[in-house]
């Protein structure tokens, strides 16, 4: 049985924890801050066996070299960094090319890990999905998606429309905390989805007790979430509000979805 465990970082930052069994030997995902790993692995008596990198960005990224360090000094050996091949990232020792390999065998992990290939928030993100564990970095996010920095909406909706595809009981294990702020524009967008407004209460509350509203859920997502829903009659209507000055009258989903990813970018 893998566990999986948040560590807390900066503001709204997740970093993962993936434990395989009664397993000494532990992976993370994504830990830009190195000092909250080192704490939660010397508190459980863990010892870090590698770290998963899903894109660049600093807060994704920069506690590798103190992490590889800190591996080194207490157990002698070097610390097993995955990441995608074609981003610049200072201590990847074992690049990720998922054009060339979808899959990936990890020490003290009983299951093989499905890599995919996610561009749009950067042009060489990927996920991982380990089990029905899906580390999706800042691709999809609970009621939202990510910024598309580098990504064309094309590439992202494509990326989306990967994830959404994967079974419905898949978890959701993003890396940040933006759900509420995300589910005030679902709500905006889509505003008679009543699976949407259940959840609003639901994240609601477990936010007012200090509770993660992560992981979600694929098929959560797919009934909520704007941005996996572009053609929807409702959210359709909105996009024509918002956008009145454009001829949408034959819009598919790639323009509905540019469109939605725009008006959240200033919303």
């Amino acid at each position: 049985m893998l566990t999986i465990t948040a560590i807390n970082a900066f503001n709204d930052n997740y970093i993962w924890v993936l434990r395989q069994d009664s397993q000494q030997n532990v992976y993370v995902v994504d830990p830009g801050d190195a000092n909250v790993v080192i704490d939660y692995l010397r508190a459980q008596q863990l010892t870090l066996a590698g770290i998963l990198i899903t894109h660049h960005h600093r807060d994704h990224t920069g506690g590798i070299p103190a992490l590889a360090a800190h591996v080194k000094q207490t157990t002698g050996h070097d610390l097993a960094v995955y990441g995608p091949q074609t981003e610049a990232i200072e201590g990847i020792n074992q690049p990720i090319n998922p054009m060339l390999s979808d899959t990936l065998t990890l020490p003290f992990v009983d299951v093989p890990v499905r890599i995919l290939s996610v561009p749009g928030h950067t042009a060489g993100h990927i996920a991982y999905l380990v089990d029905d564990a899906l580390f999706c970095g800042d691709t999809l996010f609970s009621a939202g998606c990510g910024r598309l920095f580098e990504g064309t909406p094309s590439q992202m909706w494509q990326s989306l429309s990967l994830l959404a595809a994967l079974p419905d009981e898949t978890r959701v294990y993003c890396a940040h905390e933006y759900t509420l702020s995300n589910l005030k524009f679902a709500q905006t967008v889509d505003t008679d989805n009543e699976a949407l407004n259940a959840y609003v209460e639901q994240a609601s509350t477990l936010r007012a007790q200090g509770k993660a509203t992560i992981p979600s859920t694929i098929g959560l997502e797919r009934a909520i979430n704007p941005f996996l829903r572009p053609l929807a009659p409702t959210i359709v209507n909105s996009i024509k509000n918002q956008f009145c000055d454009q001829d949408l009258t034959k819009a598919d989903e790639l323009t509905c979805f540019t469109l939605l990813r725009q008006w959240k970018d200033i919303f």
